[in-house]
């Protein structure tokens, strides 16, 4: 938890008892249902909190933007970052029914209001959002091939509609085929443990 306010400032009463409420909950939650690794629960808020919050380093979402997180797992990136944007919407969705479940009801045991968890598979999802965020689901042509139906023509941030995942290792096959509009920025930029070492944040726009 401290690993948070470490690196964002100016977080509310309401939103540090959110964050503070994750490990209890994920930790109830993962002996029941395997959402994390067994070995990584001890790890959340670096490997998983902090993680999913690389992505509120590269873009401020504004209020009203719509976010999907497409293959949410229990809910990263997209619960993190709805607490951390509590004025912009986030849509969780997951192929996974136990998966969402998990999801669903950690972010309705810390009052997220702006946040709704729903078992679907990409393909199928048909809103329109201005950003679609995604934790290293598939690789990036099959996943931008995907989402260019859910991006909307209407702009209403700083950087253009588009994606932002987060990815491993090296990623220069993946991204050859947007060299000149995508933007890989290393987590370790932003955050100084070793663990985030040859991590990204991969921003396309779509």
């Amino acid at each position: 938890m401290e690993k948070i306010q470490k690196y964002f400032n100016g977080l509310s009463h309401a939103q540090l008892e959110q964050f503070a409420a994750l490990g209890s909950l994920y930790t109830e939650w993962n002996s029941k249902i395997n959402v994390i690794s067994r070995k990584d629960i001890d790890n959340l808020y670096e490997h998983h909190v902090l993680h999913s919050l690389a992505i509120a380093k590269a873009v401020q979402f504004r209020p009203g933007t719509q976010v999907l997180d497409l293959g949410t797992g229990g809910g990263f990136p997209g619960i993190p970052l709805a607490i951390m944007f509590p004025e912009a919407n986030f849509k969780l969705i997951d192929g996974t029914g136990k998966k969402i479940l998990v999801a669903s009801e950690v972010a309705k045991s810390i009052g997220l209001k702006n946040c709704k968890a729903e078992q679907m598979r990409g393909e199928l999802e048909a809103g329109k959002f201005d950003f679609v965020v995604s934790r290293a689901v598939m690789q990036l042509p099959e996943l931008v091939k995907m989402i260019s139906k859910n991006i909307s023509r209407k702009q209403a941030n700083a950087v253009p509609n588009g994606l932002f995942c987060l990815k491993g290792g090296d990623v220069t096959q993946e991204i050859q085929a947007y060299r000149h509009i995508a933007e890989v920025t290393p987590i370790s930029n932003w955050f100084e443990e070793e663990w985030f070492n040859g991590k990204n944040v991969i921003y396309v726009p779509v």
